[in-house]
C-alpha cells in the first residue's frame, strides 16, 4: 500500500452552517469514551474522538513496549464504538474486539490492536492508519490520538499505605494510577509538555461542541488538558463545552467523589476552562443544589436526565444518553443580549 495513499476526507457541506450536522469532538478513552461515541454517532454524522495514549497494560502495553508505538487499545475501542448498527458494523466491532486465547505469545492480543499497528508500520503515519481502519469499518466518525508520542501518566496519590494515610506517593503508569489503593489528588504527563496531534488541535478549533467524559477522570479525561497545544485549543475554541459526568465513583481514582467533585478537580487542572453544559444522571445526583452551584461558577447550566442502563451496573444506556445529547446539541441558541 503506497505511503502517500490516504483516505479521502468528505467535502465540506455547502450553504448555511445551520443546515449541516453539528461538529462534535469527544475526549477520553476506554469504556467511558465508548459510551459517549456510541450515543453521539446517533445524533450527528460529524464526530471526532480524541483519545488518550498513555495505556501501559494488556495488549496495548505489550505492543507499546515491543514496537515503540502508540498504545492502540483505546483507539480501537473508539473505532468500534463508531461502527454502525447494521450487520457490517456489528461484525467489524466483534472482529476488532476479538482477543486470541492461546498458550503462546498471541494470548490476550486484540485483533484490532494488531490491525492498527500493522497499518501504522505500513504507512508510517498514525493518523492515516486510523483513518484507513475507519474506512474499512464504515465508521461514523473519525478517531485521532491526543498526542503524536506515547505518554506516561504520573499521579500524586494520598494514602497508598493505609498505616500512613496522610502521606502522598508518586505513582507512575496508567494501570498503576487507575488501580491504586490510595486516592488520586492530581496527575501529570511524561514527557512534560508533550506534542499534540495537529489534527486533534484542528478538530477542536473547528468544532461546534466539545464533550468531556464520561470516563476515568484522572487517566482518561484530564490528560487532554495537560498537553499544552491541545489545552490551549480547548480553552480558546469557539465551540461550546459539555461535561458528561460519571454514574459512580471509581475505586482509587475517584473514591468518595460527589458529582460536583469532578468539576472541582477539572477546575484545579484547567482553571481557565469554561463549561457551557454539565450533563448528569438524575439517579446519581441526590441533591442538585451543590452541583448546580459549581456548574454556575464555571459559567454553565446543569442538565439532569435518566441516563443509567438500570441493571445495577454503573453503565450508561446508549439510547438515553443519545436522547440527552440530542436535546443539548440541538437546543436553540439563546439570543444575544444585544439582539431584540
Amino acid at each position: 500500500m503506497p505511503k502517500s495513499a490516504e483516505p479521502e476526507e468528505p467535502d465540506e457541506p455547502e450553504g448555511d452552517d445551520t443546515a449541516r450536522p453539528p461538529r462534535v469532538v469527544a475526549l477520553g478513552g476506554g469504556h467511558g469514551l465508548y459510551a459517549s461515541l456510541s450515543a453521539l454517532r446517533r445524533v450527528t454524522t460529524d464526530v471526532t474522538a480524541i483519545v488518550t495514549v498513555a495505556d501501559d497494560g494488556g495488549s496495548s502495553g505489550r505492543l507499546r513496549e515491543e514496537l515503540g508505538v502508540l498504545p492502540p487499545g483505546d483507539l480501537r475501542m473508539a473505532l468500534s464504538a463508531l461502527c454502525g448498527d447494521d450487520e457490517w458494523g456489528h461484525t467489524w466491532t466483534q472482529v476488532l474486539q476479538h482477543r486470541f486465547r492461546s498458550e503462546g505469545d498471541l494470548h490476550g492480543h486484540a485483533v484490532g490492536n494488531l490491525l492498527i499497528v500493522a497499518l501504522w508500520e505500513l504507512l508510517g503515519d498514525s493518523v492515516a492508519g486510523l483513518d484507513w481502519v475507519g474506512q474499512l469499518l464504515g465508521a461514523h466518525g473519525r478517531v485521532l490520538p491526543m498526542s503524536s508520542v506515547p505518554l506516561e501518566i504520573s499521579a500524586e496519590v494520598l494514602g497508598v499505605d493505609p498505616e500512613r494515610p496522610d502521606d502522598i506517593t508518586t505513582v507512575r503508569g496508567q494501570v498503576a494510577c487507575a488501580s491504586t489503593n490510595g486516592r488520586v489528588r492530581s496527575v501529570s504527563l511524561l514527557p512534560e509538555e508533550p506534542p499534540a496531534s495537529t489534527q486533534a488541535v484542528k478538530a477542536v478549533r473547528e468544532a461546534d461542541w466539545v464533550v468531556f467524559g464520561p470516563g476515568s477522570w484522572f487517566t482518561s479525561v484530564l490528560p487532554h488538558l495537560l498537553v499544552p497545544d491541545l489545552a490551549h485549543a480547548l480553552i480558546t475554541t469557539r465551540a461550546k463545552r459539555m461535561v458528561a459526568l460519571n454514574l459512580s465513583p471509581q475505586k482509587g481514582e475517584t473514591d468518595g467523589f460527589r458529582p460536583e467533585t469532578y468539576l472541582e478537580v477539572l477546575r484545579e487542572h484547567a482553571p481557565k476552562l469554561g463549561v457551557d453544559v454539565v450533563l448528569a444522571d438524575t439517579g446519581t445526583v441526590e441533591d442538585p443544589a451543590p452541583l448546580a452551584s459549581v456548574v454556575a461558577e464555571l459559567g454553565g447550566r446543569l442538565e439532569l436526565a435518566d441516563l443509567s442502563l438500570g441493571d445495577g451496573t454503573p453503565r450508561h444506556d446508549t439510547d438515553k444518553l443519545a436522547a440527552a445529547f440530542e436535546r443539548v446539541l440541538t437546543a436553540p441558541e439563546e439570543l444575544d443580549e444585544h439582539e431584540p
